[in-house]
């Protein structure tokens, strides 16, 4: 068997072992090194393929497109700085729990250390930002280490897939010739099945927890992004069984659905910022699912508390950032809640709910009174979209600013929608290539952004229209970093613009252009209105600009507090 028989025999089968454990789509990178395995992933009839020319936006692409399958995605390029690129997007991927399948090629050995073009040090390069690396080896000579690969493919997705979920790195030495020969259809596949249990606490752990619920008279949940839809938790029933309140993450998916909503609170992080509000609510229990929550006052209140603090983890992660857990709980989410709810009887309606639910009432009812508003501002952007979200609407949200808008204006509704952020290292990098791989993965999406964001990943608008995703952006563009102004550098005038503003002053209808998307500018909300309509029916790309001023944003947040603070002193409040 010659060389390119054997290569062709040995990545064949790596490749049907992927597909085997339901590895179906993979972003590549092209480059020359990767040649056998990309044509082999072309060929494959079961898996689909998506190129990205820059790797970075690559990486996020994959990232997005495993986010919204909820399946493994592996993401292929060619050896050398291309791999350096994958970083950001393995990072996120760990820290989000995304399971990627990162394969990168690479130069043989003999050509390590010896100043060989393309060739870097690939071996382990993510460090600990996988959960696992390992190399495939393709022997010269005979199919001897066919089983030994297809073992490491098997173990890889096994790993990827395990909780908690996240990227693998498998490295490629790669020999030339690189051309591959006919994809072996036929060829033995040793995909080695792998089944993995769901963890659960015992009888006697369960009786004990109930018994804590039982007895708790304040108790509050709160509910972060999960690895799996909380809406299926059981999380609901626990918490109206225990009169408790659900504090809400905007990325929880509790928000937006069929659901009951009888104990979901959603505006916590404006009205724990009053002191007074937040120092009445003194809880004696609070049980925590998922990531931390977006937001910095619900962080702020919980360092306050000296009650028992649940953190209930599937994945087995310590998720305290702020040191305030009182018990671990390693178990499966959904089992925790579904093996619990037969041991706790269920209250009758509590004042402590009724307080949360009027003081949210109240909350809403101010942040509402922005509608009225007739110039831009950010506020009212995210008030409008969370109103008009679609049935089943698929919504990305950059970090930084938009993502604290939506937590503050995604009010509960009927209507189902899937949120999607990066929310692992909370960068602004990538998010466009991520939500373009949501558009792909779930037909059509809406993303949300901020301009620096939007300016750092406007490659991602590259991949959006080679590979014909339906993707309408809503660009809130105030000229610089608007979150900067809430922080303390705002105080510092003399460089706070050059530093932190850090105005750019782009005409983003050129990238419109550049990239064929359909681009609006708005300049009021009757227009801002009809450009959401008309979004779904736009195929492709589409860019809704929507020019804001960073100081009117601080202002606005600053009025809506002090009205709220108002509107507390005229009402009676929860007092413990």
């Amino acid at each position: 068997m010659n060389h390119q028989e054997l290569v062709t025999r040995y990545l064949s089968a790596f490749i049907h072992t992927l597909s085997e454990h339901n590895v179906r789509t993979v972003v590549i990178s092209p480059g020359s090194r990767s040649t056998p395995l990309a044509v082999l992933f072309e060929e494959h009839p079961d898996i689909q393929t998506y190129l990205d020319i820059d790797e970075r936006s690559a990486g996020f692409l994959a990232l997005g497109l495993a986010k919204a399958s909820a399946q493994p995605v592996a993401l292929l390029c060619t050896s050398g700085t291309a791999a350096a690129n994958y970083y950001p997007a393995v990072i996120e991927a760990y820290f989000s729990r995304v399971p990627l399948i990162i394969i990168t090629s690479d130069r043989p050995y003999e050509l390590q250390h010896v100043a060989a073009p393309q060739t870097v040090d690939q071996q382990g390069m993510y460090g600990r930002h996988v959960k696992h690396y390992s190399q495939l080896e393709l022997s010269e000579h005979d199919l001897s280490l066919l089983d030994y690969n297809q073992a490491l493919a098997s173990r890889a997705v096994a790993i990827s897939v395990g909780l908690p979920r996240g990227p693998v790195h498998l490295n490629v030495p790669l020999r030339e010739p690189l051309v591959p020969g006919r994809l072996n259809q036929s060829c033995a596949t040793n995909a080695t099945p792998v089944h993995q249990g769901v963890l659960a606490l015992g009888q006697n752990q369960l009786k004990a927890i109930s018994e804590r619920i039982m007895s708790a008279k304040k108790g509050v949940i709160i509910c972060g992004i999960t690895d799996t839809d909380a809406r299926t938790f059981g999380i609901i029933e626990l918490a109206e069984r225990a009169g408790f309140p659900v504090l809400a993450d905007p990325l929880s998916q509790l928000r937006r659905g069929t659901h009951s909503m009888e104990t979901i609170i959603e505006t916590y992080d404006t009205f724990l910022r009053n002191e007074h509000i937040a120092s009445a609510f003194d809880p004696d229990l609070i049980i925590r699912f998922g990531a931390p929550p977006v937001s910095k006052a619900i962080k702020l209140w919980m360092e306050h508390q000296t009650c028992a603090n649940f953190v209930i983890d599937g994945g087995m992660e310590w998720r305290d950032p702020i040191c305030m857990a009182t018990e671990m709980i390693y178990c499966d989410e959904q089992r925790f809640c579904e093996d619990l709810l037969p041991l706790i009887n269920k209250k009758d309606g509590t004042e402590w709910l009724h307080s949360w639910l009027t003081i949210n009432s109240t909350t809403k009812t101010v942040l509402s009174s922005i509608s009225g508003e007739q110039l831009l501002n950010e506020e009212k952007v995210f008030l409008k979209l969370a109103e008009w979200l679609p049935e089943k609407a698929n919504l990305f949200v950059g970090n930084s600013m938009p993502i604290r808008e939506l937590d503050s204006f995604l009010f509960t509704h009927s209507q189902s929608a899937q949120i999607f952020a990066n929310r692992g290292a909370n960068g602004i990098d990538g998010v466009v290539s991520t939500a373009v791989g949501v558009a792909l993965s779930r037909q059509r999406a809406i993303l949300a952004i901020g301009d620096l964001s939007f300016f750092h990943d406007m490659n991602g608008l590259l991949a959006a229209r080679q590979n014909q995703a339906n993707l309408t952006i809503i660009l809130v563009n105030n000229d610089g970093g608007g979150i900067f102004s809430f922080l303390p550098q705002a105080s510092e005038k003399k460089h706070f613009e050059s530093l932190f503003g850090t105005p750019h002053g782009l005409d983003f209808a050129h990238a419109a252009a550049l990239y064929d998307a359909h681009y609006t500018k708005i300049s009021d909300w009757g227009a801002f209105d009809a450009a959401l309509d008309d979004s779904q029916s736009i195929d492709g790309l589409n860019i809704i600009e929507v020019p804001t001023k960073r100081e009117d944003n601080v202002e606005k947040h600053h009025l809506l507090q002090r009205l709220l603070d108002e509107r507390f002193r005229e009402e009676v409040i929860y007092e413990s």
